[in-house]
């Protein structure tokens, strides 16, 4: 069964992979054999990231890049394919939060900041889609691949945690996994989604790390009722990664502690 989950020889790209999910699921991927591109605007935390895996013996390189800049995006993932002459897996993860939910006044609809909201989706949702569209062009004519995304239980349900901008661009991601999915399935490419619940990482400025009692209000949140380390999404990256889910796309699996069962 380990063999189901190997991923030696294989080449994996990962956005916003200087921190939080994304460097979990890259360490995943690296220590399993994959050799691991970085991708990140952060370039001292990019440097880090690359630095903590290669010292312990894994293969890891690092690109800085700003997913708002999608012809950027296509010129780094063919760039990280010629050079090793293959990639294998794509995650597109990196995002950003959208400001504070309608429970706090300046997130309430009326005091939406347009700008803002243009920002959040050229990163959540555009940069999303470049990533997914360069990662195709790849992946097509080798006829395999996996593209894994980062997307979120807030867009698979209304609540009360998440602003309108992070909400409504983790909605359309979820979509996109969809689309994607039934048009690269004949070409052996996997197309899934990851939805966390509320995890301890750097978003919103690592406000969770900062404001203990919002951290404690979004843990009482989930049946569970603590919030998730980031290296607890690396069992289900590596599944969608690996030949273990071979037969298995279109789909966006929520880790959120049960959250969306309730």
């Amino acid at each position: 069964m380990s063999n189901l989950f190997d991923l030696t020889g294989k080449v994996a790209f990962v956005t916003g992979g200087a921190s939080g999910l994304g460097f979990a699921m890259a360490e995943a991927f690296a220590e399993e054999g994959a050799h691991v591109v970085f991708a990140d605007i952060d370039a001292p935390g990019l440097e880090r990231a690359v630095g903590r895996l290669t010292q312990a013996g894994l293969k890891a390189e690092g690109v800085v890049l700003d997913v708002r800049e999608p012809s950027r995006i296509r010129e780094t993932i063919e760039s990280a394919a010629a050079k090793h002459g293959r990639l294998d897996i794509v995650v597109a993860n990196a995002g950003i939060s959208g400001g504070p939910p309608f429970s706090e006044p300046e997130g309430q609809i009326e005091n939406i900041d347009l700008a803002t909201w243009e920002n959040v989706i050229r990163i959540n949702q555009t940069g999303v889609f470049a990533t997914m569209q360069a990662a195709a062009r790849v992946m097509k004519p080798r006829g395999s691949g996996r593209i894994i995304v980062t997307c979120s239980i807030s867009g698979l349900r209304t609540g009360v945690i998440s602003g309108y901008t992070y909400a409504a661009t983790k909605a359309a991601v979820v979509h996109l996994v969809h689309l994607a999915a039934v048009e690269l399935a004949p070409f052996n490419i996997m197309v899934n989604g990851v939805a966390p619940g509320p995890f301890l990482t750097n978003i919103a400025g690592g406000r969770l790390h900062r404001e203990p009692e919002r951290a404690a209000f979004m843990a009482a949140s989930v049946p569970l009722k603590r919030l998730a380390d980031p290296a607890e999404i690396k069992g289900l990256a590596l599944l969608l990664a690996s030949d273990a889910s071979s037969y298995l796309t279109g789909t966006v699996i929520p880790v959120d502690g049960g959250a969306t069962a309730m």
